[in-house]
């Protein structure tokens, strides 16, 4: 009997009452966004005209998701629409802390496996860091700032980067060290619009029905700041002001930053309404591997690095690597192995770790609470 009960006790770790199903259903689109963004050569940019440009909605966007989604959990795990206050928030600034230095020294195993994509976990590290201070905050505060460094943050940005330390090798190792592909003093608004989420009733259908529509809405006020831009004439391109208004993938531009915080928020409003339906259960797939993000986001770059290694004798050939049409069994082999791993152990392998090293680091006096929002 010992087997059907560690089966039983895998599943309500995922689908019992505390787990938010449509977050982990929203952070499986992510995953697969991004490993599309890595995996297809997508040639013309977005256009709602032009179905066959769609698919270019993974670009920038999923790892905006991602962010955003991180800024949930990080709510979810500290209290949810409650902030804990001290002690316990005491804990949770150095578990988080924790978490963030694993996560930091994960992504830059990563960048070691020469796969020739931006990892994004040491970005995720510092983010962490800088969402210590943030943790106590209402969600009103936290979209104050979300917004603050969302509206300033991309006039500054492009001096940022032209900053003379990024040059040379020594230059190229801080890059991927501090993540800024995914830079950090612009990025910590998409974690603060999470975290902001992560604070209000997400199990209410009213919210979740808000959440995709105020989502819907600031992805359109994004695209009707590009147009009125572009109606006043535009700048000319590889400007000042084209950088900072540039609606473009990963530039970093005002017009990304409100429109693709508004899909994120719309994708997560999306998810969280469908599955209060039966739908959840055919989504179950899916979701299992959204419970366990950063197992799925590893094993897709160690597998890829394996992968080409073997076939190609060169981690680093992308055009030859995508060559071999690699997406659809990525997806499927994710799917599958996430599955049957939430079925028969429940939480991700990645996951139990840092969850275990965290606590172990940072004990408590007393038990840990049962009646948290799992994340």
């Amino acid at each position: 009997m010992a087997a059907p009960a560690a089966v039983s006790r895998a599943w309500r770790s995922w689908n019992g009452p505390a787990r938010l199903h449509g977050v982990d259903l929203a952070r499986a689109l992510a995953v697969f966004g991004m490993l599309a963004a890595h995996l297809l050569t997508i040639e013309q940019p977005l256009r709602l005209a032009d179905p066959s440009t769609w698919i270019d909605v993974v670009n920038g966007r999923s790892s905006i998701l991602f962010a955003v989604l991180a800024g949930v959990s990080i709510a979810l795990i500290t209290g949810g629409r409650m902030p804990h206050r001290a002690p316990r928030l005491g804990v949770d600034r150095r578990r988080l802390a924790v978490r963030a230095v694993l996560l930091w020294a994960i992504g830059l195993l990563l960048t070691q496996t020469g796969v020739p994509i931006y990892v994004i976990l040491p970005a995720y590290g510092i983010l962490f860091l800088l969402a210590l201070p943030l943790l106590a905050l209402p969600a009103w505060a936290l979209w104050g700032i979300a917004a603050s460094v969302a509206l300033v943050v991309p006039w500054f940005l492009p001096f940022l980067d032209a900053l003379p330390i990024w040059d040379g090798e020594a230059g190229e190792t801080l890059f991927f060290a501090v993540g800024w592909a995914y830079p950090f003093p612009l990025w910590i608004a998409f974690v603060a619009a999470g975290m902001a989420l992560g604070r209000t009733d997400l199990r209410r259908a009213g919210t979740q029905a808000l959440i995709l529509a105020a989502g819907v809405a600031l992805t359109a006020l994004g695209a009707v700041i590009g147009l009125l831009a572009v109606m006043a004439g535009g700048a000319p391109p590889d400007s000042y002001a084209a950088a900072v208004l540039s609606a473009e993938a990963h530039s970093g531009g005002i017009v990304e930053v409100v429109s693709s915080t508004g899909f994120a928020m719309a994708v997560l409003g999306a998810c969280l309404l469908v599955c209060r339906t039966p739908l959840t259960w055919v989504l179950a797939p899916l979701r299992a591997v959204g419970s366990m993000p950063l197992t799925a986001y590893v094993g897709q770059v160690v597998a890829w690095a394996l992968i080409a290694l073997a076939v190609l004798g060169d981690t680093t050939d992308l055009r030859a690597f995508r060559d071999l049409h690699p997406l659809g069994w990525f997806c499927l082999g994710a799917i599958v192995l996430c599955s049957l791993w939430a079925i028969l152990v429940g939480r991700g392998p990645l996951e139990s770790a840092l969850a275990a090293v965290s606590r172990r680091a940072v004990p408590t006096d007393g038990e840990e609470p049962a009646d948290r929002v799992e994340s």
